[in-house]
């Protein structure tokens, strides 16, 4: 026979004040925080298995994560100017320049001076790179498909707009230092 707290539903203060525990339990300034609840350390755990797995199977084809990630906001968006990659790819200029540079050199992208401002480069994919794209592709199919397995196409655009949020949050200005 089931336990008394098992037949009956949590009550909606129960789950209010779980999540509050929750919100609370996540927040490193609380004397309660406990980092296995902090979301940040849940991406950045999520995040660095993605990695060393993607970067493991993009080995296989002489590619890496930064590589990828130019190639794909490229692919999508032809052209696009170097500034504008490093800023969707979330990289600094300086890192964005050597890896498209690195990218032309093994002929999958052209770069060129924009009419009208030369100050502007402009990185167009060629058909090199729209195969090279392609193989990308694939392989970070087999981690989306494995990661997301159990997910329904509900809740993956529920856990896309919860991180657009957390995004846009984090983009409005750093916090000021506690002094």
């Amino acid at each position: 026979m089931p336990k008394q707290d098992e037949r009956r539903p949590k009550s909606p203060n129960r789950r209010i004040r779980g999540a509050i525990d929750a919100k609370r339990r996540g927040d490193p300034g609380f004397a309660d925080f406990r980092i296995a609840d902090s979301p940040f350390y849940l991406l950045a755990r999520t995040m660095g298995r993605y990695s060393i797995d993607m970067e493991n199977a993009l080995h296989s084809i002489d590619m890496d994560l930064p590589s990828w990630r130019a190639l794909m906001i490229v692919a999508e968006t032809n052209p696009s100017s170097v500034s504008e990659i490093a800023d969707r790819a979330v990289m600094r200029l300086s890192t964005m320049t050597r890896v498209v540079q690195r990218l032309e050199r093994r002929g999958l992208l052209k770069v060129k001076r924009r009419k009208g401002d030369a100050r502007v480069t402009e990185v167009y994919i060629n058909s090199k790179g729209v195969r090279a794209a392609r193989q990308v592709r694939d392989i970070a199919s087999r981690f989306y498909n494995l990661a997301f397995q159990d997910f329904d196409a509900v809740q993956i655009d529920a856990l896309n707009t919860l991180l657009r949020r957390v995004f846009g949050n984090l983009a409005l200005r750093p916090p000021e230092p506690n002094h």
